[in-house]
């Protein structure tokens, strides 16, 4: 008899619910991929990120679920000014003017997809963000 023991260090048993969804609506967008970086799925274009999930349970997250996305100039400010209970600074990428939308049961999930929308086409090649928006999920 043989025994293989495999581990699985980067997939958690169960992920949670919001990464799922998160995961949904970023991987709709055209020729988006996920790229694991310092432990917590981030969502590109060309490898170029437009979002990085913050996990409620590690530094990233502070207790609560959320996601950075990358904004225009002034994007950030706005959204903390109009719902500080909902948009945050990130660490290490909230200097760079990205914003933090904390993922919960206040979630605005209409309005998270047209911010990643949003993200995705400020990196994204012009050739894919020519064509018509793609629906995404929800």
């Amino acid at each position: 008899m043989v025994l293989v023991l495999i581990e699985s260090f980067d997939v958690p048993a169960k992920e949670p619910r919001p990464l799922v969804r998160l995961r949904r609506i970023c991987l709709a967008l055209p020729e988006a991929h996920e790229v694991r970086s310092h432990g917590e799925p981030t969502f590109r274009v060309k490898n170029k990120m437009f979002a990085s999930y913050a996990n409620a349970d590690n530094h990233h997250g502070r207790g609560r679920h959320g996601v950075w996305i990358k904004a225009a100039p002034g994007r950030q400010a706005r959204a903390i000014k109009t719902d500080p209970e909902r948009f945050f600074v990130p660490p290490y990428v909230g200097p760079s003017g990205w914003v933090g939308v904390y993922l919960d049961a206040k979630t605005d999930w209409k309005e998270l997809a047209d911010i990643l929308r949003a993200a995705y086409i400020l990196v994204a090649p012009k050739r894919l963000t020519a064509s018509p928006e793609p629906r995404l999920p929800l």
